[in-house]
């Protein structure tokens, strides 16, 4: 038994106590919020189409700078983000397609090099 405790006891001295700044699934993503229904697709009156997309019950989506789509798990952290550039940290979902938004920041530019995109 007493065999067993230090066994025990040793291995925990083994384990690392430390955590990272970002867990192991989290993700930085630099892309623009569009919707669901125009993804990455978006011309001309790129920023209002969004916004009406959506007022129109379509979901805000990631589009990130090499146009995959990611579908959000909690849109409503992106509400004053439509349209916007930005730069996400998401837990990236183990089917590649979705995410968990924990952090966003507004970036400049315009929506995706959009010409209608205001210019922050």
């Amino acid at each position: 038994m007493k065999y067993f405790a230090g066994v025990l006891m040793m291995s925990c001295l083994l384990i690392p106590r430390s955590t990272p700044a970002q867990a192991p699934n989290d993700r930085t993503l630099t892309g623009y919020i569009s919707d669901s229904k125009c993804g990455a697709m978006h011309m001309d009156n790129a920023v209002g189409c969004v916004k009406q997309c959506i007022e129109n019950g379509n979901q805000p989506v990631l589009v990130d700078a090499s146009k995959h789509v990611w579908a959000v798990e909690n849109p409503l952290a992106l509400k004053n983000y439509y349209g916007d550039n930005v730069e996400v940290v998401a837990r990236v979902n183990p089917d590649g397609k979705t995410i968990y938004v924990k952090k966003v920041t507004r970036k400049p530019g315009v929506m995706g090099g959009m010409k209608d995109g205001i210019t922050r």
